[in-house]
């Protein structure tokens, strides 16, 4: 009668099996972290193209609020009734902007300098600039949204292309796009040079700039410059 004896498992065999586990374990949570992060910039990638699409529609309705020719003096001075939420889109096409008022701080340096400021960051330019702000009842698109339809806002909200009611623009997932507008002056010599007749700018005759600012959720702006030709509020 054979009997055989058993043989016991060695420790290096354990210890291989251990190593090779772990290895494992290590490259799965590596490609773990690895699609993580992928997702994250692909989140991340998504909400910024969301904040640059809205910003780019409220962009786009603070220069069509300048198309046509109603409206000049709203279109050259500050109104304050324009840069409220009763300022709507009507059914003829003819719609007032939202025009900022004029930046002035005391002389030309201080002036150019606040001008800058508010080209540079339109979003900051309100709380740096407390007197200037002062004209507004809400200075950012956060506050504009809970504001009452009669309060001056800095920024105007984005309602779409539409002037019925019903048909506004509603922002998802949270992200609201505001918009305004500001008229680019200069100099008296430089004006002189792009309207050179006498007495034009005083008759709203001319060739005039703009800025106009698009923003989302107060974190994402973008601009766009363009100019109009009037023929005067006399004509």
């Amino acid at each position: 009668m054979n009997t055989s004896n058993p043989v016991r498992q060695q420790g290096a065999v354990l210890l291989i099996a251990l190593v090779v586990l772990l290895v494992i374990t290590v490259l799965a949570v590596t490609n773990m972290r690895g699609v993580v992060l992928e997702s994250r910039i692909t989140a991340n990638r998504t909400a910024m193209q969301k904040l640059q699409e809205q910003a780019d529609a409220a962009l786009r309705e603070a220069e069509f609020r300048y198309y046509g020719p109603a409206h000049l003096r709203s279109k050259l001075e500050f109104v304050e009734d324009n840069c409220t939420k009763n300022n709507k889109l009507v059914s003829n096409g003819l719609n007032k902007p939202c025009l900022l008022k004029e930046m002035n701080a005391g002389n030309l340096d201080d002036t150019r300098s606040m001008r800058m400021d508010f080209l540079t960051d339109p979003l900051g330019f309100f709380e740096k600039h407390t007197s200037y702000a002062s004209a507004y009842g809400a200075l950012t698109g956060s506050a504009a949204k809970n504001a009452a339809n009669t309060a001056v806002l800095a920024w105007m909200p984005y309602r779409g292309t539409s002037h019925i009611e019903s048909n506004y623009f509603v922002a998802e997932d949270g992200f609201a796009s505001y918009w305004n507008s500001y008229l680019i002056t200069s100099s008296a010599d430089e004006s002189e040079a792009i309207n050179p007749e006498y007495g034009a700018v005083l008759e709203g005759r001319g060739t005039y700039y703009y800025l106009a600012n698009g923003q989302t959720n107060d974190e994402m702006f973008l601009q766009s410059t363009f100019s109009n030709i009037y023929v005067g509020l006399n004509n």
